[in-house]
């Protein structure tokens, strides 16, 4: 097929034809809302996503902060059902506020440690234990793919409003087709007898 051809095809929505309904005119101009949105609006998604993303992450590297930590009770290696060990398990842990006072809580901490080892635990700016804030690079990656989530989220609710729309359009045509058939059909049909 020449490309001229199939640029008259894809366009044909759009041109004067007496065989071209109203229909075909909404259904195309929904078409073209449609690209437009997933467009314009799947990039702007994505990017407001991804920046919020990217300043959440900021915050929690700038609030959150590293304390010494000492283990309050042996924290055994354990073996799953197929043979392999868990690296971390829930223990409880002391350590000292930036205020002086000190606290103690339960963590996610490395498997095979004994009671009074010396860890490393993060608190937030209240001082309460919290989990370590993910680094600039890790951060770039987890708000790259909540924004290309957001971005994908965006597009499939677009694409799925447009689909039902021109399904309506479709079984309105083909209601329509009924009923001029209906008219129609009687006059074709050559009975015998």
């Amino acid at each position: 097929m020449a490309r001229g051809e199939h640029t008259r095809k894809w366009l044909w929505r759009w041109k004067k034809n007496p065989l071209r309904r109203r229909d075909d005119i909404v259904e195309a101009w929904i078409v073209l809302a449609v690209w437009g949105i997933v467009a314009l609006g799947g990039v702007s998604a994505g990017l407001v996503t991804a920046l919020a993303g990217d300043e959440m992450f900021a915050r929690q590297r700038a609030e959150r902060q590293s304390v010494a930590a000492v283990l309050l009770n042996d924290v055994p290696r354990t073996v799953t059902a197929l043979g392999t060990t868990t690296d971390h398990r829930l223990a409880s842990v002391r350590w000292t506020t930036p205020s002086g006072s000190a606290r103690t809580g339960r963590t996610q901490v490395s498997s095979g440690l004994k009671a009074g080892a010396e860890i490393t635990v993060w608190q937030d700016g209240q001082g309460r234990l919290a989990l370590a804030p993910p680094s600039s690079s890790t951060a770039a990656v987890e708000s790259g793919f909540l924004g290309a989530t957001a971005a994908l989220a965006l597009t499939g609710i677009v694409f799925g409003a447009g689909a039902a729309v021109r399904y309506r359009l479709d079984r309105r045509r083909i209601d329509g087709w009924g009923v001029e058939w209906d008219l129609v059909g009687p006059r074709w049909s050559h009975r015998t007898g």
